[in-house]
Protein backbone atom coordinates (compact mmCIF):
# COMPACT_ATOMS: atom_id res chain seq x y z
CA UNK A 1 0.00 0.00 0.00
CA UNK A 2 1.88 3.11 -1.36
CA UNK A 3 -0.70 6.09 0.12
CA UNK A 4 -4.41 4.87 2.02
CA UNK A 5 -7.21 6.04 0.90
CA UNK A 6 -9.29 7.24 3.91
CA UNK A 7 -12.84 8.09 4.48
CA UNK A 8 -13.40 11.32 6.89
CA UNK A 9 -16.91 11.80 7.96
CA UNK A 10 -17.64 14.92 8.30
CA UNK A 11 -19.79 14.10 12.15
CA UNK A 12 -22.48 16.00 13.18
CA UNK A 13 -22.85 18.81 10.80
CA UNK A 14 -24.50 20.96 13.75
CA UNK A 15 -21.29 20.71 15.73
CA UNK A 16 -17.63 21.60 14.84
CA UNK A 17 -17.05 18.16 12.57
CA UNK A 18 -17.40 19.97 9.05
CA UNK A 19 -15.26 23.21 10.68
CA UNK A 20 -12.53 20.98 11.83
CA UNK A 21 -12.64 18.65 8.51
CA UNK A 22 -12.26 21.91 6.66
CA UNK A 23 -9.22 23.37 8.75
CA UNK A 24 -7.48 19.53 8.76
CA UNK A 25 -7.79 18.98 4.65
CA UNK A 26 -7.13 22.54 3.32
CA UNK A 27 -4.51 23.90 6.17
CA UNK A 28 -2.49 20.68 6.54
CA UNK A 29 -1.17 19.98 2.86
CA UNK A 30 1.40 17.72 4.67
CA UNK A 31 -1.02 14.94 5.00
CA UNK A 32 -1.19 14.01 1.43
CA UNK A 33 2.48 12.94 1.69
CA UNK A 34 0.72 10.28 3.99
CA UNK A 35 -2.04 9.48 2.70
CA UNK A 36 -5.72 10.29 0.14
CA UNK A 37 -8.07 12.16 2.58
CA UNK A 38 -11.61 11.79 1.21
CA UNK A 39 -14.29 13.98 3.21
CA UNK A 40 -17.79 11.58 3.31
CA UNK A 41 -20.26 13.80 3.88
CA UNK A 42 -22.63 16.68 2.31
CA UNK A 43 -20.80 19.33 -0.19
CA UNK A 44 -23.44 21.89 0.57
CA UNK A 45 -22.02 21.48 4.64
CA UNK A 46 -18.40 21.76 3.72
CA UNK A 47 -18.42 24.44 1.70
CA UNK A 48 -20.46 26.49 4.40
CA UNK A 49 -17.65 25.60 6.81
CA UNK A 50 -14.73 26.56 4.82
CA UNK A 51 -16.26 29.68 3.84
CA UNK A 52 -16.82 30.20 7.62
CA UNK A 53 -12.90 29.59 8.40
CA UNK A 54 -12.19 32.05 5.71
CA UNK A 55 -11.45 29.54 2.46
CA UNK A 56 -12.98 29.51 -1.07
CA UNK A 57 -15.87 27.22 -1.34
CA UNK A 58 -14.86 26.17 -4.75
CA UNK A 59 -12.16 24.12 -3.29
CA UNK A 60 -14.71 21.69 -1.95
CA UNK A 61 -15.40 18.98 -4.82
CA UNK A 62 -17.47 16.15 -5.09
CA UNK A 63 -16.44 13.18 -6.25
CA UNK A 64 -17.97 9.68 -6.67
CA UNK A 65 -14.98 7.05 -6.27
CA UNK A 66 -12.57 7.94 -3.57
CA UNK A 67 -9.86 5.84 -5.71
CA UNK A 68 -10.14 8.50 -8.03
CA UNK A 69 -9.56 11.72 -5.92
CA UNK A 70 -6.85 13.28 -7.32
CA UNK A 71 -5.48 14.45 -3.57
CA UNK A 72 -4.78 17.77 -4.84
CA UNK A 73 -3.60 20.21 -2.17
CA UNK A 74 -5.93 23.47 -1.40
CA UNK A 75 -9.01 21.43 -2.09
CA UNK A 76 -11.56 18.76 -0.59
CA UNK A 77 -12.68 16.00 -1.96
CA UNK A 78 -15.76 14.94 -1.04
CA UNK A 79 -18.32 12.24 -1.66
CA UNK A 80 -22.11 12.88 -1.52
CA UNK A 81 -24.21 11.43 0.87
CA UNK A 82 -27.73 11.40 -0.38
CA UNK A 83 -29.61 14.10 -1.22
CA UNK A 84 -28.29 17.93 -0.05
CA UNK A 85 -28.60 18.23 3.23
CA UNK A 86 -30.66 21.54 4.97
CA UNK A 87 -29.02 24.00 6.58
CA UNK A 88 -29.65 22.89 10.15
CA UNK A 89 -28.88 25.94 13.03
CA UNK A 90 -25.38 25.29 14.33
CA UNK A 91 -25.17 24.62 18.02
CA UNK A 92 -28.43 22.84 18.48
CA UNK A 93 -29.28 19.86 19.03
CA UNK A 94 -31.12 18.18 15.67
CA UNK A 95 -32.69 14.89 14.75
CA UNK A 96 -31.95 16.19 10.69
CA UNK A 97 -28.16 16.25 11.88
CA UNK A 98 -28.24 13.42 13.73
CA UNK A 99 -29.66 11.10 11.27
CA UNK A 100 -26.83 12.66 8.72
CA UNK A 101 -23.75 11.47 10.92
CA UNK A 102 -25.28 8.39 11.04
CA UNK A 103 -25.53 7.97 7.51
CA UNK A 104 -22.19 9.19 6.91
CA UNK A 105 -21.06 6.29 8.93
CA UNK A 106 -22.49 3.88 7.33
CA UNK A 107 -21.72 5.01 3.93
CA UNK A 108 -17.78 4.76 4.68
CA UNK A 109 -18.12 1.20 5.99
CA UNK A 110 -19.83 0.59 2.75
CA UNK A 111 -16.70 2.32 0.81
CA UNK A 112 -14.77 0.21 2.95
CA UNK A 113 -16.63 -3.28 2.34
CA UNK A 114 -16.56 -2.75 -1.16
CA UNK A 115 -12.44 -1.77 -1.45
CA UNK A 116 -13.32 1.90 -1.96
CA UNK A 117 -10.73 2.87 1.29
CA UNK A 118 -8.70 1.76 3.33
CA UNK A 119 -9.49 2.79 6.66
CA UNK A 120 -12.09 5.09 8.03
CA UNK A 121 -11.55 8.63 10.25
CA UNK A 122 -14.39 10.28 12.08
CA UNK A 123 -15.59 13.78 13.44
CA UNK A 124 -17.50 13.66 16.40
CA UNK A 125 -21.34 12.93 16.15
CA UNK A 126 -23.64 13.28 19.33
CA UNK A 127 -25.23 10.37 20.50
CA UNK A 128 -28.83 12.45 21.42
CA UNK A 129 -29.06 13.78 18.08
CA UNK A 130 -28.25 10.61 16.65
CA UNK A 131 -31.05 9.07 19.17
CA UNK A 132 -33.48 11.81 17.97
CA UNK A 133 -33.44 10.36 14.68
CA UNK A 134 -33.98 6.99 15.71
CA UNK A 135 -30.54 5.34 15.28
CA UNK A 136 -30.58 3.79 19.04
CA UNK A 137 -26.81 3.75 19.15
CA UNK A 138 -24.41 4.07 21.74
CA UNK A 139 -21.95 5.78 19.80
CA UNK A 140 -19.74 5.09 16.93
CA UNK A 141 -17.33 2.11 17.75
CA UNK A 142 -20.86 0.23 18.28
CA UNK A 143 -22.37 1.33 14.84
CA UNK A 144 -19.20 0.51 13.49
CA UNK A 145 -19.18 -2.96 14.95
CA UNK A 146 -22.43 -3.70 14.01
CA UNK A 147 -21.84 -2.44 10.24
CA UNK A 148 -19.00 -4.90 9.72
CA UNK A 149 -20.77 -7.71 11.52
CA UNK A 150 -18.42 -7.82 14.51
CA UNK A 151 -18.25 -8.82 18.33
CA UNK A 152 -15.43 -8.53 19.55
CA UNK A 153 -13.76 -5.30 19.00
CA UNK A 154 -12.18 -2.81 22.07
CA UNK A 155 -12.33 0.67 22.22
CA UNK A 156 -8.63 2.25 22.17
CA UNK A 157 -7.02 5.29 22.99
CA UNK A 158 -3.94 6.45 22.02
CA UNK A 159 -1.48 9.11 22.29
CA UNK A 160 2.42 8.56 21.08
CA UNK A 161 3.16 5.14 22.13
CA UNK A 162 0.44 4.57 24.40
CA UNK A 163 -2.78 2.26 23.79
CA UNK A 164 -5.43 1.86 26.30
CA UNK A 165 -7.84 -1.21 25.58
CA UNK A 166 -11.37 -0.91 26.80
CA UNK A 167 -13.14 -4.31 28.24
CA UNK A 168 -16.33 -2.04 28.10
CA UNK A 169 -17.19 1.39 26.86
CA UNK A 170 -21.15 2.91 26.73
CA UNK A 171 -22.54 1.24 29.14
CA UNK A 172 -23.55 2.01 32.98
CA UNK A 173 -20.98 0.63 35.44
CA UNK A 174 -23.40 -1.80 37.00
CA UNK A 175 -23.92 -3.26 33.51
CA UNK A 176 -19.81 -2.69 32.81
CA UNK A 177 -19.39 -4.90 35.82
CA UNK A 178 -21.23 -7.60 34.99
CA UNK A 179 -20.05 -7.54 31.13
CA UNK A 180 -16.70 -8.23 32.53
CA UNK A 181 -16.00 -11.52 31.70
CA UNK A 182 -13.34 -14.41 31.69
CA UNK A 183 -14.34 -14.26 28.36
CA UNK A 184 -14.17 -10.58 27.03
CA UNK A 185 -11.11 -9.91 28.83
CA UNK A 186 -9.16 -12.90 27.45
CA UNK A 187 -10.94 -11.63 23.80
CA UNK A 188 -9.64 -7.89 24.27
CA UNK A 189 -6.34 -9.66 25.46
CA UNK A 190 -5.68 -11.41 22.68
CA UNK A 191 -6.51 -8.38 20.47
CA UNK A 192 -4.21 -5.80 22.32
CA UNK A 193 -1.47 -8.90 21.71
CA UNK A 194 -1.86 -8.77 17.96
CA UNK A 195 -1.72 -4.82 18.22
CA UNK A 196 1.50 -5.55 19.54
CA UNK A 197 2.71 -7.60 17.11
CA UNK A 198 1.08 -5.26 14.53
CA UNK A 199 3.40 -2.37 15.58
CA UNK A 200 6.51 -4.99 15.56
CA UNK A 201 7.01 -5.27 19.47
CA UNK A 202 5.97 -8.86 19.67
CA UNK A 203 7.18 -8.91 23.14
CA UNK A 204 5.84 -6.13 24.76
CA UNK A 205 3.83 -6.42 27.83
CA UNK A 206 -0.11 -6.00 27.86
CA UNK A 207 -0.88 -4.64 31.65
CA UNK A 208 -4.62 -5.20 32.67
CA UNK A 209 -6.20 -3.01 34.93
CA UNK A 210 -7.92 -4.55 38.06
CA UNK A 211 -11.51 -3.98 38.21
CA UNK A 212 -11.29 -2.99 42.15
CA UNK A 213 -9.72 -0.74 44.06
CA UNK A 214 -5.62 -2.60 45.14
CA UNK A 215 -6.51 -4.91 42.61
CA UNK A 216 -9.46 -6.32 45.12
CA UNK A 217 -6.50 -6.87 47.49
CA UNK A 218 -6.47 -10.63 48.02
CA UNK A 219 -10.03 -10.56 47.57
CA UNK A 220 -10.19 -7.65 50.74
CA UNK A 221 -12.10 -5.32 48.18
CA UNK A 222 -14.02 -7.89 45.83
CA UNK A 223 -13.52 -11.34 44.05
CA UNK A 224 -13.97 -10.31 40.54
CA UNK A 225 -10.28 -9.60 40.11
CA UNK A 226 -9.08 -13.32 41.33
CA UNK A 227 -11.74 -15.18 39.71
CA UNK A 228 -12.47 -13.33 36.34
CA UNK A 229 -9.32 -10.83 35.38
CA UNK A 230 -6.54 -13.48 36.81
CA UNK A 231 -8.11 -16.47 34.61
CA UNK A 232 -7.98 -15.03 32.03
CA UNK A 233 -4.24 -13.34 32.16
CA UNK A 234 -3.21 -16.94 32.77
CA UNK A 235 -5.11 -17.93 29.65
CA UNK A 236 -3.85 -15.73 26.81
CA UNK A 237 0.08 -15.85 28.62
CA UNK A 238 -0.46 -19.92 27.39
CA UNK A 239 -1.59 -18.48 24.25
CA UNK A 240 1.66 -16.48 23.57
CA UNK A 241 0.26 -13.10 25.11
CA UNK A 242 2.65 -11.18 27.43
CA UNK A 243 -0.09 -10.34 29.94
CA UNK A 244 0.27 -9.28 33.39
CA UNK A 245 -2.00 -7.89 35.80
CA UNK A 246 -4.51 -7.73 36.99
CA UNK A 247 -2.78 -4.60 38.73
CA UNK A 248 -4.23 -1.59 40.78
CA UNK A 249 -5.20 1.03 38.40
CA UNK A 250 -3.89 4.22 40.06
CA UNK A 251 -0.79 2.57 40.25
CA UNK A 252 -0.63 1.40 36.66
CA UNK A 253 -2.11 3.98 34.66
CA UNK A 254 0.64 6.64 35.82
CA UNK A 255 2.98 3.87 35.14
CA UNK A 256 1.91 3.59 31.45
CA UNK A 257 2.02 7.45 31.44
CA UNK A 258 5.48 7.83 32.48
CA UNK A 259 6.63 5.08 30.02
CA UNK A 260 6.42 1.99 31.78
CA UNK A 261 4.04 0.01 29.72
CA UNK A 262 2.90 1.02 26.57
CA UNK A 263 -0.30 -1.47 26.65
CA UNK A 264 -3.24 -1.23 28.36
CA UNK A 265 -6.33 -2.97 29.14
CA UNK A 266 -9.08 -1.26 31.02
CA UNK A 267 -11.96 -2.54 32.41
CA UNK A 268 -14.76 0.54 31.80
CA UNK A 269 -15.04 3.74 29.86
CA UNK A 270 -13.73 6.09 32.81
CA UNK A 271 -11.23 3.96 33.97
CA UNK A 272 -9.67 4.58 30.64
CA UNK A 273 -11.02 7.98 29.59
CA UNK A 274 -10.77 9.77 32.71
CA UNK A 275 -7.04 9.89 33.30
CA UNK A 276 -6.70 9.80 29.73
CA UNK A 277 -7.95 13.46 28.97
CA UNK A 278 -6.61 15.11 31.72
CA UNK A 279 -3.29 14.47 30.40
CA UNK A 280 -3.31 14.34 26.75
CA UNK A 281 -6.52 16.40 25.79
CA UNK A 282 -6.28 17.55 22.12
CA UNK A 283 -2.77 14.99 21.61
CA UNK A 284 -4.99 11.28 21.72
CA UNK A 285 -7.28 9.80 19.05
CA UNK A 286 -9.69 6.92 19.60
CA UNK A 287 -8.64 3.72 17.67
CA UNK A 288 -11.22 0.69 16.94
CA UNK A 289 -9.68 -2.92 17.31
CA UNK A 290 -11.10 -5.62 16.11
CA UNK A 291 -12.65 -3.94 12.52
CA UNK A 292 -11.15 -5.16 9.07
CA UNK A 293 -10.30 -1.91 8.34
CA UNK A 294 -8.66 0.60 10.60
CA UNK A 295 -10.45 3.33 12.21
CA UNK A 296 -9.54 6.51 13.86
CA UNK A 297 -11.22 8.81 15.63
CA UNK A 298 -10.87 12.18 17.41
CA UNK A 299 -10.93 11.73 21.13
CA UNK A 300 -13.34 15.11 21.72
CA UNK A 301 -17.18 16.01 21.17
CA UNK A 302 -19.39 17.83 19.01
CA UNK A 303 -18.84 20.97 21.01
CA UNK A 304 -21.98 22.84 20.26
CA UNK A 305 -20.74 25.48 22.61
CA UNK A 306 -18.70 26.62 20.01
CA UNK A 307 -19.54 25.56 16.47
CA UNK A 308 -19.92 28.20 14.17
CA UNK A 309 -17.39 30.60 16.22
CA UNK A 310 -13.86 29.25 13.71
CA UNK A 311 -12.45 28.74 17.11
CA UNK A 312 -12.75 24.78 17.15
CA UNK A 313 -8.81 23.22 17.02
CA UNK A 314 -8.42 20.28 14.39
CA UNK A 315 -5.40 18.48 15.94
CA UNK A 316 -6.80 15.78 17.13
CA UNK A 317 -8.52 15.08 12.90
CA UNK A 318 -5.19 15.56 11.55
CA UNK A 319 -3.70 13.17 14.15
CA UNK A 320 -6.11 10.50 13.46
CA UNK A 321 -5.45 11.19 9.77
CA UNK A 322 -1.88 10.55 10.33
CA UNK A 323 -2.58 7.59 13.03
CA UNK A 324 -5.04 5.40 10.51
CA UNK A 325 -2.53 5.81 7.68
CA UNK A 326 0.52 4.74 9.69
CA UNK A 327 -1.65 1.45 10.80
CA UNK A 328 -3.76 0.66 7.52
CA UNK A 329 -1.01 -1.21 5.74
CA UNK A 330 -0.30 -4.07 8.64
CA UNK A 331 -4.35 -3.42 9.88
CA UNK A 332 -4.86 -7.09 8.09
CA UNK A 333 -2.85 -9.24 10.95
CA UNK A 334 -4.94 -7.51 13.55
CA UNK A 335 -8.19 -8.19 11.86
CA UNK A 336 -7.07 -12.19 11.68
CA UNK A 337 -6.88 -11.88 15.20
CA UNK A 338 -9.67 -10.59 16.10
CA UNK A 339 -12.02 -13.10 13.78
CA UNK A 340 -9.92 -15.98 15.81
CA UNK A 341 -11.05 -14.53 18.96
CA UNK A 342 -14.65 -14.57 17.72
CA UNK A 343 -14.38 -18.05 17.14
CA UNK A 344 -12.84 -18.98 20.59
CA UNK A 345 -16.05 -17.20 21.87
CA UNK A 346 -18.42 -18.99 19.70
CA UNK A 347 -16.75 -22.30 21.08
CA UNK A 348 -17.00 -21.72 24.24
Amino acid sequence: MDKPTLAVTIGDVAGIGPEITAKALLGHDDLRRECVPVAVGDVGVLRRAVAAVGGDPQAVRPVEDPRAATNEPGTIEVVQVGDPMPQVPLGKLSAVAGDGSYRFVVAACDLAKAGGVDGIVTAPLNKAAMHAAGHAWPGHTELLAHEFGVENFSLVLSAGDLYLFHLTTHLSLRNAIAAVTPERTAAVLRLAGAFTRTLGRPDAEVALAGLNPHAGENRIFGDEDADVLEPAVAAVRAQGVNAVGPLPADALIPAAVQGRYQMVVVCYHDQGHAPFKAVYGDNGVNITVGLPVVRVSVDHGTAFDIAGRGVAREASLVLSCRRAAALAPGWDLVWRTARESEAQLAGS
